[in-house]
């Protein structure tokens, strides 16, 4: 008996220890459990029409500006306009003391009268002269007297108009009147002070405001990228396109502006060159000196390709990417150049073209190489608004008991 309870103690640990070893390869021979591919969203590159623009800074200027000076000295008499008030063409702004130079007009007018006088008699000497001479009554030489004298007498007549016509308009220069139509600022003088003619200091200033000009300043390195681009076929220029002017608080202006001409010549120090648009301006909004944006357009670009911005990643170095989905729906890491933001996009000057897959959501669940289910961004959006999704969002968020009732 004690041979047999000997070899059941050992042999069952064996048994033990072979069980365990069966079941243990077992475990090893089975296939570990594969991820299913990570859900991404993108969105499918394609060409398209795009009118490119540019921001630019500027001040706003009068269209025209008068400095009112007087032409005459004298002494202020009266001012005949309200200051900050709307005036017209040849609109009466100043009264001069006029008392001198109405005497110089009526001296002038006498001077006039005496020589018209003078011409009368010349003419009835001369004439009575050309009847004598033929009967040899009067001498030759009276008779060309009389005829110097007469001319004399024309001439006297016609500086004497000369002096009356001077001394009208010197008169008229004692009214100061407006030489433009617009507004007109606060007034440098009160009545009763002196002013004399041709001086420094203007008396007032008129300003038309409707409409103004926006004098803008563009990079000139810019322009040169854009006639290289216009040269090589990449972009179109666009004629004639409006121009829309951002107030200094960021709003939109509402009536669009046209651009007038661009400067022929460069600015040494800032190396820009200058543009002029003209904007209407019936309610007086833009003032002269004011700082707006204006957004002119540079062409068109017929083939371009815009790339969202979350689908364009940047390095410490400046160099951008983006994770597109390939052929085989692994995930591939291409470098892309971009230029410019339009929008919410990119637009893509190499590294991408059309029917190319960007992805735009779920970056942070992939890696280059690794398989993933592509969904494009359009398709996300589309069963929200399905009249089945409108129904079942109804169903889930029951109505008030008012509304029930």
């Amino acid at each position: 008996m004690l041979p047999r309870k000997i070899f059941f103690r050992l042999s069952t640990p064996a048994v033990l220890v072979a069980a365990l070893a069966l079941s243990a390869c077992g475990r090893s021979e089975a296939p570990p459990p594969q991820m299913a591919p990570a859900e991404v969203t993108v969105v499918t590159m394609k060409q398209e029409k795009v009118s490119l623009t540019r921001e630019l800074p500027g001040r706003t200027n009068a269209y025209l500006l008068s400095e009112v000076r007087p032409q005459v000295t004298g002494i202020v008499k009266q001012r005949l306009f309200t200051e900050g008030a709307q005036v017209k063409a040849g609109q009466p702004l100043y009264q001069l003391d006029d008392a001198t130079y109405q005497a110089n007009l009526a001296s002038a007018k006498a001077s006039l009268a005496r020589a018209r006088a003078s011409l009368t008699q010349a003419e009835l000497n001369a004439r009575r002269s050309d009847e004598l001479v033929r009967i040899d009554a009067v001498s030759r030489q009276d008779h060309d007297n009389a005829t110097a004298t007469l001319a004399q007498a024309r001439a006297d007549v016609a500086a004497a108009e000369a002096a009356v016509q001077s001394s009208t308009v010197t008169l008229n220069y004692a009214r100061i009147t407006s030489p433009i139509g617009g507004r007109i600022g606060k007034s440098s003088v009160t009545p009763g002070a002196l002013v004399t003619a041709n001086q420094a200091a203007a008396l007032a200033t008129v300003q038309q405001l409707d409409p103004v000009y926006v004098d803008l300043t563009q990079s000139a390195s810019e322009l040169l990228q854009l006639r290289k681009e216009v040269a090589a076929g990449k972009l179109t220029r666009s004629g004639n396109v409006p121009v829309k002017i951002l107030l200094e608080d960021g709003s939109l202006y509402k009536h669009e502006g046209k651009l007038d001409f661009a400067d022929v010549s460069v600015d040494p120090g800032t190396g820009s060159y200058a543009l002029r648009v003209t904007v209407p301006n019936p309610d007086n909004i833009l003032m002269p000196g004011l700082y707006v944006r204006a957004i002119i357009g540079s062409g068109m670009r017929d083939h371009a390709i815009l790339v969202p911005q979350q689908g364009i990643a940047r390095d410490p170095k400046g160099n951008t990417s983006a994770m597109i989905v390939g052929k085989d729906g692994k995930v591939e890491a291409r470098p892309v150049k971009v230029s410019r933001t339009i929008g919410d996009q990119w637009l893509v000057e190499d590294g991408l073209a059309a029917g190319d897959r960007v992805i735009v959501a779920g970056l942070q669940k992939i890696r280059p190489g690794a398989p993933v289910k592509a969904v494009e961004a359009a398709d996300q959006a589309a069963p929200a608004q399905t009249p089945a999704s409108g129904a079942a969002a109804a169903e889930a968020s029951p109505a008030p008991a008012a509304a029930k009732q």
